[in-house]
């Protein structure tokens, strides 16, 4: 049976009209669903002695499992990606060429491998050349070469990027230290190249930067390559630098000589073994024999 209730306390979502009074029957209970999709079951407010709670909706999993497969899937990509993850490194050499010389330094380290005193260093000493001179040295480090097959043609192509015109490049130098390959290059406009001479650049090629670089010692042989051009271009006398007999290290191969040596004291040392072996038995045996 239905119950009586005032105007006032009917619910505005039935959009009832106000009237004196009003029945209000029951609905008929719903036969459950068999449907495989599950709905929140709607509750009448008017049904004020009764509480329900919402039943948790079957789509919830379903939107849970899609975030975790998200979740999943990006994890997979940031660590199944290193070209994402060494772009960076790997395009260095070409931020290098965009970027273009120095204007506050004559050192683009982008290596990383050169301290604050060498940068300091490197610009007294380059600055003061320049002022004198009139020549002017950009000192480059990079990690790795990806784009060309040696530091040589590196240079060439940075010095061609940053100084495209004869006149530009005339007086200009440029050198290249390749951290993970241990090599250099020099190189430069004819104006350079001519107040340097080929024999010093092909020693600072051969010597300064490779040798020193073997040993990682990037920044004594960046800064040792600085001085020799520098002098070589003041008319001074060449400082040397190191070679590869004195980098050379010690080898844990033996020589003829001892292996020879050491064979003949083996021999010696097993021919007394195997005589002690057989002598001492056969004198004890006889000993043996002869007291019965």
């Amino acid at each position: 049976m239905g119950t009586i209730f005032p105007p006032h306390s009917l619910s505005p979502v039935l959009n009832i009209k106000p009237s004196p009074s009003r029945i209000l029957l029951a609905p008929f209970p719903q036969p459950k669903s068999s449907s495989l999709f599950c709905s929140k079951p709607i509750v009448s407010s008017l049904r004020k002695n009764q509480t329900s709670s919402p039943k948790p909706s079957c789509t919830t999993w379903l939107s849970h499992a899609q975030q975790g497969l998200a979740a999943l899937a990006i994890s997979l990509a940031l660590n199944f990606s290193p070209v994402l993850l060494s772009g960076n490194a790997l395009a260095s050499e070409f931020d290098v060429l965009s970027e273009g010389p120095p204007q506050d330094s004559y050192v683009v380290d982008d290596a990383g491998v050169l301290s604050r005193v060498t940068k300091s260093d490197l610009k007294r000493l380059l600055s003061d050349l320049e002022s004198r001179k009139n020549f002017h040295i950009n000192f480059i480090t990079v990690r790795k070469l990806t784009s060309k097959a040696d530091a040589f043609e590196y240079a060439d192509q940075v010095l061609e990027r940053w100084y495209p015109s004869v006149e530009e490049g005339n007086n200009k130098g440029i050198v290249v230290l390749v951290t993970s390959q241990k090599e250099g290059a020099v190189t430069g406009g004819p104006a350079f190249v001519q107040a340097v001479g080929e024999t010093i650049l092909d020693a600072a090629v051969s010597e300064n930067l490779p040798v020193l670089a073997t040993d990682e010692k990037y920044n004594e042989a960046i800064f040792t390559t600085a001085k020799r051009l520098v002098a070589a271009i003041d008319g001074l006398p060449d400082p040397g630098g190191p070679t590869f007999k004195d980098n050379k290290r010690e080898s844990n191969f033996k020589t003829k000589e001892e292996t020879e040596e050491k064979r003949g004291q083996f021999t010696l040392v097993v021919g007394g073994l195997l005589v002690i072996a057989f002598v001492v038995p056969m004198a004890q045996y006889y000993a043996y024999v002869s007291k019965k």
